[in-house]
């Protein structure tokens, strides 16, 4: 598995590295065989950690727990690396919701997940390794060729959905090969319906094999998935819940996300410092779904709620084949994949894998844009987020300069600062923030220009676990907004990934806001004013600076 950039100009290659975590980074060395000292499958039970030997090429990765074991991997004896071409094919293989699957397509699944899970250790197709590949793309393992200093990240950025699509696509062939089905098709967890808002029930039978013993107990069936979920707040009654998580959905993908930049992330170019902003699903439902279903009996959350892990349960490829499919809805809604389309640097992005015949293989971002192209779709099902937009909690008046100022100083009464960075997260903080342009015309806020609100130089610990949610305007001090509410903006989450170099996580984050302020009817004020509540890991994050910006794609 690789990851390159590629500029016009000047090709700058990031190295390759095998589905395994063994380095690529010359064709004359992909030959060479790692000893194995202690690899993964033999033992279950102690805490190991994607690690990759250090030849000079590769740095070792650590787990977040604090271990000093050493794990050295099996080098396959590739010479060759194909490109990527989308094997020929008749019809459209469709993915069916988890829920609704039945008996004879389950007993399929299972069997296939049996023997992927028998295959030899050293076979890139094996369960382990293929679980690693998760582990290898996140956790700093390698380093970007010529830019020594920065280490190759595929979280927080524009390569996230990418990225996903293809691991689950060669996934899926790989399961199809070994029952000997090239229409096979893995299902996906449809948490964005209210059908789907429970744990599949295939995926909690102790006796199958896509069952995992590291969940969250207290979050089996018939318990409903919190897509704002932080391990704590108030209870609320099932039908709350799921009209809250259907806002979420609207505002994550379609109010919050009109530009290619704002649901994607932002463009990751070589030399660039990792991690330069996620997506609005990437920060949003994506991340709540890993904190959800994590075991909290675990120190840090594993499997899925810690990435290094992630890949070991089969319920995380669900989850992720909805997100997928999240995209593809995305394309239908906004249409439009705006900057992203020009730049090179975002379609030549590569990734290795390898294919259902343990081919390596060298897959661009510009192969996968359209799961047609890549011979599958999602069964079509009910989206009721398309038409559930929040709204604020007190509706302004319409039309009246003045109400935007009467409410500015409302909000003057709370403790505000102005003018103060960093922020340091271990309270509730409110702080005004002036805006550029307002009054802006129906053609601007459609046609031209999306308002956004940007938290600059986020700075935490890559093994804490971190959520605070942002809100706008928000008044009431003594019942402040929820997620379901107009004048919730949406959340920042980072669950733990430790760092070879103990490096922090610095990235930013990108709200848009033009529907926001025009529901709250504040689209005259001078100022906002912003609020940044703390939900999970009080007092581990800091804020550099926060600023509205205007996008236009």
């Amino acid at each position: 598995m690789a990851f390159s950039v590629l500029s016009s100009a000047n090709p700058i290659i990031i190295p390759s590295f095998s589905i395994q975590t063994s380095f690529f980074p010359k064709t004359s060395q992909l030959s060479l065989n790692k000893k194995i000292k202690r690899p993964h499958y033999t033992v279950p039970n102690k805490v190991v950690s994607c690690k990759a030997t250090n030849n000079g090429n590769q740095n070792p990765t650590p787990s977040s727990r604090k271990t000093n074991e050493t794990t050295y991997y099996y080098s396959p004896t590739a010479t060759k690396i194909i490109d990527f071409k989308p094997p020929p094919f008749s019809k459209l293989r469709y993915r069916r919701p988890a829920h609704l699957v039945d008996a004879d397509y389950l007993a399929e699944f299972a069997k296939a997940v049996n023997l992927m899970k028998d295959l030899p250790p050293d076979d890139p197709r094996s369960f382990m390794q293929q679980a690693n590949v998760h582990c290898a793309y996140r956790n700093g393992a390698y380093d970007q060729v010529g830019f020594p200093d920065q280490d190759l990240q595929i979280h927080f950025s524009s390569l996230f959905l990418p990225f996903h699509r293809m691991y689950l696509y060669f996934y899926e062939r790989i399961l199809g090969k070994l029952i000997g089905d090239p229409d096979f098709v893995m299902p996906f967890w449809n948490w964005d319906a209210p059908a789907g808002m429970t744990m599949p029930a295939i995926y909690v039978n102790p006796q199958s094999p896509l069952y995992h013993d590291k969940h969250n107990v207290s979050h089996q069936p018939p318990k409903l998935v919190d897509l704002e979920y932080n391990g704590t707040g108030k209870e609320i009654t099932d039908e709350e819940l799921v009209l809250r998580n259907l806002k979420v959905m609207h505002r994550q993908m379609v109010s919050g996300a009109k530009t290619a930049s704002l649901f994607h992330g932002k463009v990751y170019r070589a030399g660039d410092k990792p991690s330069p902003g996620p997506g609005s699903i990437e920060a949003g439902c994506h991340t709540a779904i890993h904190m959800w279903v994590g075991d909290p009996r675990e120190e840090y959350e594993e499997d899925i709620g810690n990435f290094y892990s992630s890949g070991r349960d089969m319920l995380f490829y669900a989850h992720h084949g909805n997100v997928d499919r999240l995209w593809s809805i995305w394309d239908k809604v906004q249409g439009t994949m705006g900057e992203h389309m020009d730049d090179i640097n975002y379609l030549n992005a590569a990734f290795y894998f390898y294919d259902e015949n343990a081919n390596l293989v060298r897959v661009k971002v510009s192969d996968c844009l359209d799961t047609k192209t890549l011979g599958y779709d999602y069964e079509p099902v009910e989206i009721p987020w398309l038409r559930t937009k929040p709204v604020p909690r007190k509706l302004g008046k319409k039309g009246g300069k003045g109400h935007g100022h009467a409410m500015a100083a409302e909000i003057k009464n709370k403790n505000i600062i102005r003018n103060v960075f960093p922020i340091f997260l271990d309270k509730t903080v409110s702080t005004e923030i002036p805006r550029p342009k307002k009054s802006r015309s129906k053609r601007e806020k459609e046609e031209e220009e999306e308002e956004v609100l940007v938290l600059e130089s986020i700075q935490l610990e890559r093994d804490a676990s971190v959520k605070f949610d942002v809100y706008i305007n928000d008044e009431d001090d003594e019942a402040p907004s929820g997620p379901e509410d107009a004048e919730f903006a949406g959340s920042f989450t980072n669950i733990p990934h430790n760092h070879k170099h103990g490096k922090k996580l610095e990235t930013c984050f990108s709200l848009a806001i033009s529907d926001l302020l025009e529901d709250l009817d504040v689209e005259d004020d001078d100022n906002i004013v912003v609020t940044l509540v703390p939900r999970r890991g009080k007092g581990l994050a800091t804020v550099g600076n926060i600023k509205i910006d205007y996008i236009r794609e």
